[in-house]
């Protein structure tokens, strides 16, 4: 499984890019709000820390405008994926952008047959939403197995980005349910290598080591 880390804090991804699990950003509106920096000069910047993919979404609404948008993100860097919203306006534009050779990413994704129009019109990454749907009491999960089931039915190209996860159970969940990417938040992440048994396990191996009187260096 591929981990994109779901933020626009640029000492988050530098931390996390130096430890080489980063494969790719995502980033929204709402993250690049609460940077409180320009929208472009955010994107720029991650792009020029992280080779792989990184997400950056349209703000409009309609097509012909979604187009405009996406042309002027497209030439930051030659790693930004066009971020559409899963409507018909954004299935269209996705259609488009793909035909020009562009990689996109439909977001908001919380049905199957969302996940199988985004397919069909070329979707790089399709994005369900875990976390949205377990509020309303919907196994956000089971999303996940129903598209990955239909992308094997008929070998789609597009890749699974399980998106809105908010626990470590969840990182492990999205990958046993097949998807192919899951985009975390940056606490998330760091919290994947906790574990109570390694800590004691590692406290009793330095008490030990330490009553050796010994040194490595």
């Amino acid at each position: 499984m591929k981990f994109f880390v779901d933020t626009a804090e640029i000492d988050d991804i530098k931390e996390l890019n130096a430890t080489g699990l980063l494969d790719g950003v995502t980033t929204n509106p709402s993250l690049i709000a609460k940077s409180g920096r320009d929208f472009k000069e955010v994107v720029k910047e991650i792009c020029g820390i992280v080779n792989g993919p990184v997400s950056a979404e349209v703000a409009s609404t309609e097509y012909n405008v979604m187009l405009e948008e996406a042309d002027v993100l497209s030439r930051i860097a030659e790693n930004v994926v066009i971020k559409l919203p899963l409507t018909w306006d954004g299935l269209k534009a996705c259609k488009t952008l793909t035909g020009k050779g562009l990689k996109t990413n439909v977001t908001l994704c919380f049905s199957p047959n969302q996940a199988l129009l985004a397919a069909k019109v070329g979707a790089t990454y399709i994005s369900p939403f875990i976390g949205r749907l377990d509020d309303i009491n919907t196994d956000g999960m089971q999303l996940v197995e129903d598209i990955r089931q239909i992308y094997d039915n008929y070998a789609f190209a597009t890749e699974i980005l399980a998106a809105s996860l908010r626990t470590v159970n969840q990182v492990s969940d999205a990958a046993l349910a097949g998807a192919d990417v899951a985009t975390i938040p940056p606490a998330i992440i760091k919290k994947l290598a906790d574990h109570p048994l390694t800590d004691k396990g590692l406290a009793a191996f330095v008490a030990d080591w330490k009553k050796t009187g010994q040194s490595i260096l």
